[in-house]
C-alpha cells in the first residue's frame, strides 16, 4: 500500500502535501511511494517500529536529507503549493521556515540567550532590543521563560534535561518557523519533563504546523490530531487519531496498535 493521506479531510488547510515520496540511501530504499496531506496547525504523529521510515520522512520535509551522503530523493513535497526541492530553494532559509527539534536536547555552550538569539543572528539581525524581545516571546511560548528569566547570561548547560530541550524548542521558534519538527522530543525525559513538552505541543499548534515522530503510542493519542503509521518505509494507514487507535481500517495497522506486532 502507498498510503491513504489524500481522502482524508481536514479542518484547516493543508500545510504540507507529500506525493510518491520515494528515498533511497544508497542501494536501501527507506521511503517507498508515500503519499500524505498534513494540515496546518495540528499536531500529525508519526508511529511504527523502528527503522520504518519516520524520521526519514520527517527530514524530507526540511531537506535535512540532503546532507546524507548516497541519499536520493524523488517525489513531491510542497509547502503552501511551494516544491521545497525546486532548484531555487535555498536549504537554508527553508530549514528557517521548518523547524526542527531533536530527539536528545542539544543547547550550544553557550549562555540561555545566546542559545535562542542564535538563529535570528545568523540571519543578520543585530537590533539589542528586537533580539531581547524575538528571545523572551520564544521563551514564553517554549514555556520556560519563568523559569529562566534570572539567569539569561548563565550556561544552557546547567539547565536539567527538559528545560534544555524546551529551551531547544525556543530556539526553533526564535526564528519565526511555519512548520515544527519533532522527533522523539521526550524519549529522553522523565514523566514530568515529558508531560510539560506535551501540554507545551497542545499549546503551540495554535501558531504551528507540528509534526512528531514518536514510539510511544500513548503519546501520539495525548498530543495528535493525525496519527500516520509507517511501516517498511511504506504509509500503512493514516486518518484522525481517535478513528485510528480505536477503529483502524487495515489490520497491519491493528496489530501493531493492540501489541501483537512491533
Amino acid at each position: 500500500m502507498t498510503g491513504n493521506g489524500p481522502g482524508v479531510s481536514f479542518d484547516t488547510p493543508v500545510k504540507v502535501c507529500v506525493r510518491d515520496l520515494t528515498v533511497h540511501y544508497g542501494d536501501t530504499k527507506a521511503l517507498d511511494r508515500v503519499t500524505l496531506d498534513i494540515p496546518a496547525n495540528r499536531v500529525t504523529a508519526l508511529i511504527g517500529p523502528s527503522g520504518c521510515g519516520k524520521s526519514t520522512f520527517l527530514r524530507c520535509l526540511n531537506r535535512m536529507n540532503d546532507r546524507v551522503p548516497g541519499a536520493r530523493i524523488h517525489g513531491l513535497v510542497a509547502m503552501d503549493g511551494d516544491d521545497l526541492y525546486a532548484t531555487h530553494v535555498d536549504p537554508v532559509l527553508l530549514r528557517r521556515r521548518v523547524g526542527m527539534v531533536f530527539q536528545k536536547s542539544n543547547p550550544f555552550p553557550k549562555t540561555i540567550f545566546d542559545n535562542v538569539a542564535f538563529g535570528p543572528r545568523v540571519h543578520g539581525l543585530r537590533d539589542a532590543v528586537r533580539l531581547r524581545e524575538i528571545v523572551e516571546l520564544s521563551l514564553q511560548r517554549a514555556a520556560l521563560w519563568e523559569e529562566v528569566v534570572d539567569r539569561l547570561d548563565g550556561s544552557a548547560l546547567e539547565l536539567s534535561g527538559g528545560q534544555q530541550q524546551r529551551l531547544c524548542i525556543a530556539r526553533a521558534l526564535a526564528v519565526q518557523p511555519e512548520v515544527l519538527l519533532m522527533d522523539e522530543p521526550a524519549s529522553a525525559l522523565d514523566p514530568i519533563a515529558t508531560a510539560k513538552i506535551e501540554e507545551l505541543i497542545h499549546e503551540l499548534k495554535l501558531s504551528y504546523t507540528i509534526v512528531i515522530v514518536t514510539h510511544n503510542m500513548q503519546q501520539a493519542a495525548r498530543v495528535s490530531d493525525y496519527t500516520a503509521y509507517f511501516y517498511l518505509g511504506r504509509l500503512i494507514e493514516f486518518g484522525p487519531t481517535d478513528r485510528l487507535f480505536t477503529a483502524p481500517t487495515r489490520p497491519e495497522t491493528e496489530d501493531y496498535i493492540t501489541g501483537r506486532f512491533g
